[in-house]
């Protein structure tokens, strides 16, 4: 069966009018889809019933399950596990900010990077997400808090690189005009350093934003961080920043998780000034979200204020990322590896 969510409107046009139907039906279907956000056929009014009929014979329809939301006391972030059709489960987070809600969205079910403080990768990877099940993340949020969502984070579970056609696909659909019509401006996209798809990703000449996980300052600690660090070195990674930021006009944002004793040292900061000085950049420095199956550990305050205000003296544009949801499972696959452990008890 065609996945219809992963449909862009001229396939659907032409999906439609194959099937002997007048064309301005797949813009009705399309809008019932992403702009009112119908849970299924059933729902779409001003279809008929003998096309809605046809329409479920022909098409598998995507329409994620909330199984767990989780709250957060502090500042009201929700993470969400949603079932997918085949049993797997993924995460997403809303959060709620001044400028608008964000949600950060998985991308893969798992991941296979083996970054060493991450516990999406534990498990390994099961599969990409769909375009569909991409979008699905934030239609189910919208309807379940009933509030827009202004900002998409490609950042949850998975390597979106990784699922690069899928991740294409799914961007072109949240932009369109005829769906929810978020600004690519709007989006952010995170690779742990993929340099053949951020080099292709910059040839596309989109306009959002992609942020690189560096997390080491040179290719032996990022080699003991980030496995993907011993096929790309750190001077091929700037050289792609330098040629995205070329081509699409759009700063990079790395990110730079401060693990204690690990990477957070004077030495590291001045080594990481000399690296992004030269790109037109934002640094994003995150607290490490500690996990029990790693021993690393969050650098001490003292000494994530001396590295940012190191990094601002230096003209670096510098934010230490906002802690949101850390009385629930905050770091990125947590929920769904401690659902899937109690399944299989």
């Amino acid at each position: 069966m065609t996945d219809i969510k992963s449909m862009t409107l001229d396939e659907l046009k032409a999906d439609i009018e194959a099937m002997g139907e007048k064309s301005f039906r797949a813009k009705q279907l399309y809008e019932w889809m992403h702009k009112k956000l119908s849970r299924s056929f059933d729902e779409m009014t001003n279809i008929s019933a003998s096309l809605r009929e046809k329409c479920k014979e022909r098409y598998e329809y995507t329409a994620l399950r909330a199984i767990e939301i989780q709250e957060s006391a502090i500042d009201g972030t929700k993470k969400y596990l949603f079932e997918l059709s085949d049993g797997n489960v993924v995460e997403s987070v809303w959060m709620k900010y001044k400028h608008g809600n964000s949600v950060c969205i998985s991308s893969q079910v798992g991941c296979r990077m083996g970054c060493a403080f991450c516990a999406s990768t534990l498990d390994g990877l099961e599969r990409g997400l769909t375009p569909s099940e991409m979008l699905d993340q934030i239609y189910s949020i919208t309807l379940l808090t009933g509030e827009r969502v202004s900002n998409v984070v490609v950042m949850g579970t998975g390597e979106p690189l990784d699922n690069y056609e899928n991740l294409l696909r799914f961007l072109k659909l949240l932009t369109c005009e005829e769906g929810l019509h978020i600004s690519q401006r709007n989006v952010t996209v995170s690779t742990c350093g993929i340099v053949p798809g951020m080099r292709e990703l910059a040839e596309r000449q989109l306009q959002i934003t992609l942020a690189l996980s560096l997390h080491a300052t040179t290719d032996e600690k990022r080699r003991k961080l980030m496995p993907i660090a011993n096929k790309y070195s750190i001077a091929e990674l700037m050289d792609a920043c330098g040629y995205y930021f070329e081509k699409t006009g759009r700063r990079i944002t790395f990110e730079y998780s401060l693990v204690g004793g690990v990477n957070d040292t004077k030495e590291d900061a001045e080594e990481l000034i000399r690296l992004v000085k030269p790109l037109n950049c934002h640094v994003n420095l995150i607290p490490v979200n500690p996990i029990k199956e790693r021993d690393f550990v969050q650098s001490e305050r003292e000494a994530i204020l001396a590295f940012k205000n190191k990094l601002e003296k230096n003209g670096i544009n510098v934010t230490i990322r906002r802690e949101m949801g850390r009385d629930i499972d905050g770091a990125c696959g947590q929920l769904r590896r401690r659902h899937n452990k109690q399944r299989q008890q």
